[in-house]
C-alpha cells in the first residue's frame, strides 16, 4: 500500500499527460510559453482573482509574496508554530523575525484568539497556514489585520481548492501562495507553486521578482531570484486540473468513510464553513510509537505531520522561546499520525487502514 499513490493517478491521466508533456518537447518551448500562461489564466479563474502568477515552488511563492511586499531585516511576521518550516524559513532567510501563534485545537489552524496580542510597531504582515488543507478563519484574521495596517498572506501550499464560506483558499487575502509539490492535492512531478492576488502592481514586482529582477532583458531593477517554473511542470498541471475537483469530492468520500468506521482515536475537525481538500488525514492517539509499530506489522504506511513546533526547531533557538510556549502545538505535535490517504485509495485498502487502527 502506497502513503499517496502518484503512480496510480499518473496511470489514470497517461496518455494526456505524456501528450502534453511531448507538446512541449516538441515545441522546444521549455521555459515560459503557452502552457504557462494557459496554467496562469486558468488557475486565476479557478480561484476567482485577478492575478496568478506561478513559479517554482511554494516556498518561493512566499518568499516572493515577502519580497514584494519589501520586508526588511528586524520587520516582524506573525504566524503559527504548527506547520512545515517554509513558512518561517522565508521570514527568516529575509532577516525578518517570525512571531509564533499558537493554533486551535480542532482545526490545527492558528489560534485567532492569540494574534492581536503579538502585534507590535514591528509587524507588517500576518501568515495564517491553511493546515491539512483546511482554511483558517480568514475573516477573522482580515479584520485584525484591517485594524492595524497589516498584510495578509493566506499559505495554502495545502488548501488549494478548498473553501471558506463559499470562497475558495487562495482568494481570501491580500495575496495568497501555494504549492504544487507531488505530494499536494495538486501536484505536478517536480517542484512548483504560485502567487495568487488582485493587486496589479504587486503582481508586477512579483513577475520581476521572480525573474531576476529583470524588467527588460539584461536590464535589472530589482535583486530577485530565479523562480520560474518550467513548461513541463505547468503542461502537466494543465492536465490535472480538469479533474481536480472530481478528485476533491473522492477525499470527500473516503474522509466520510474514515471517519465513521475509525474508532478510539480523535479524528480531524472541520468547521461548517468549511470544505477542506484534506491535504492528509491526520488522527490523533495515544502511545504514537506503539500504534506505527502496530501499523507496520501489518504494512500500512504512515507519516507525521509535524513532529516538532517551529519555535523549538534548532535554527529558531536564537528567538529564546522554549518548551511550555506554546502547549497546544506541542501536545498535538506528539500524538498526531497522517494515515494512507489519496483519490486513489482503494476500497480494499481503506478496509485494511480501517481494521489497522481499530486493531481488528
Amino acid at each position: 500500500m502506497n502513503f499517496i499513490n502518484l503512480l496510480k493517478q499518473y496511470q489514470q491521466y497517461k496518455n494526456e499527460i505524456d501528450e502534453s508533456i511531448a507538446n512541449v518537447l516538441s515545441s522546444s518551448s521549455f521555459i515560459g510559453g503557452e502552457q504557462i500562461s494557459k496554467l496562469e489564466t486558468t488557475l486565476a479563474n479557478y480561484v476567482g482573482v485577478k492575478h496568478c502568477i506561478v513559479c517554482s515552488s511554494g516556498t518561493d511563492a512566499l518568499l516572493l509574496s515577502l519580497l514584494a511586499l519589501d520586508i526588511k531585516p528586524n520587520d516582524e511576521i506573525i504566524t503559527t508554530t504548527f506547520t512545515f518550516i517554509a513558512t518561517a524559513e522565508v521570514i527568516a532567510f529575509l532577516g525578518a523575525k517570525p512571531i509564533f501563534v499558537d493554533i486551535d485545537e480542532q482545526t490545527y489552524n492558528i489560534d485567532v484568539s492569540q494574534i492581536e496580542s503579538k502585534i507590535t510597531d514591528k509587524t507588517k504582515a500576518i501568515i495564517p497556514v491553511s493546515l491539512f488543507g483546511q482554511v483558517s478563519d480568514m475573516d477573522h484574521i482580515n479584520t485584525i489585520a484591517k485594524k492595524y495596517s497589516l498584510y495578509v498572506i493566506e499559505d495554502a501550499a495545502q488548501s488549494f481548492g478548498a473553501t471558506y464560506k463559499n470562497k475558495k483558499s487562495c482568494s481570501l487575502s491580500d495575496i495568497a501562495t501555494t504549492s504544487f509539490f507531488p505530494a499536494k492535492p495538486l501536484g505536478c512531478y517536480g517542484d512548483g507553486g504560485a502567487v495568487f492576488l488582485d493587486d496589479d502592481e504587486l503582481a508586477n514586482d512579483i513577475r520581476v521578482f521572480l525573474n531576476h529582477g529583470q524588467t527588460e532583458k539584461y536590464i535589472h531593477s530589482k535583486i530577485g531570484i530565479n523562480g520560474r517554473l518550467d513548461s513541463i511542470q505547468a503542461a502537466i498541471l494543465n492536465v490535472k486540473i480538469q479533474y481536480y475537483d472530481k478528485e476533491i469530492e473522492i477525499r470527500q468520500k473516503i474522509v466520510e468513510r474514515y471517519n465513521k468506521n475509525l474508532q478510539n482515536v480523535i479524528i480531524p475537525t472541520i468547521l461548517k464553513e468549511s470544505k477542506s481538500v484534506w491535504a492528509q488525514y491526520c488522527i490523533r492517539v495515544k502511545h504514537r510509537e506503539s500504534f506505527i509499530n502496530k501499523l507496520n506489522s501489518q504494512n500500512i504506511p504512515s507519516a507525521i505531520y509535524y513532529p516538532i513546533p517551529m519555535h523549538l526547531q534548532p535554527v529558531f533557538k536564537k528567538l529564546g522561546y522554549k518548551e511550555g510556549d506554546f502547549p497546544v502545538s506541542e501536545k498535538i505535535s506528539k500524538d498526531i499520525i497522517a494515515l494512507p490517504f489519496s483519490p486513489f485509495l482503494t476500497k480494499e485498502e481503506q478496509d485494511l487502514v480501517i481494521k489497522g487502527v481499530n486493531n481488528e
